[in-house]
């Protein structure tokens, strides 16, 4: 049986295609050149190839969660800085607490938005709905019927 520590040294070893990371995790390859781009991973280049490490794949884990979670890619990279810093979970920790309680604050603010829209559109729907029964079937829906059952009878003389 393997130890811990020779397990662990080839799992930190193991490299990724592209491919295979947008796979595992759902997402594009041009997203992964998108994060690329925006300096949140760093691959290696194997000639014109994108090799990514299992320190990639961290951040890709991370990225993916954090953007479920409706974080902005600002505040994403953000935390992911606070990995280069060496040993500071404390301040990364710290950091995404505070993103965090952003982010459901932004949240409460939009389901009080969608709460009230809501609302709206029921009181609108109630009027719509009393008004077309007050005022009763129109000459549109007369029409409507008459060319229906006419398409209808068509198609029962015809089979």
């Amino acid at each position: 049986m393997p130890d811990t520590a020779s397990s662990l040294s080839i799992a930190e070893t193991r490299t990724y295609t592209i491919s295979e990371l947008a796979r595992e995790f759902g997402i594009t390859p041009r997203a992964l050149r998108f994060y690329e781009d925006k300096d949140m991973l760093h691959p290696a280049r194997d000639g014109m190839t994108r090799v990514y490490s299992h320190r990639d794949r961290a951040r890709v884990t991370i990225i993916v969660r954090m953007k479920r979670l409706g974080l902005a890619l600002a505040d994403i990279r953000e935390i992911l800085d606070l990995y280069g810093l060496g040993d500071n979970q404390r301040a990364q920790k710290r950091k995404m607490l505070e993103k965090f309680r952003n982010q459901v604050r932004e949240f409460e603010t939009q389901q009080d938005d969608i709460e009230v829209a809501l609302a709206e559109l029921r009181k609108g729907i109630d009027w719509l709905e009393n008004d077309l029964n007050r005022v009763g079937p129109s000459a549109d829906d007369a029409e409507n019927v008459a060319a229906y059952d006419a398409v209808a009878r068509k198609q029962l003389d015809d089979a």
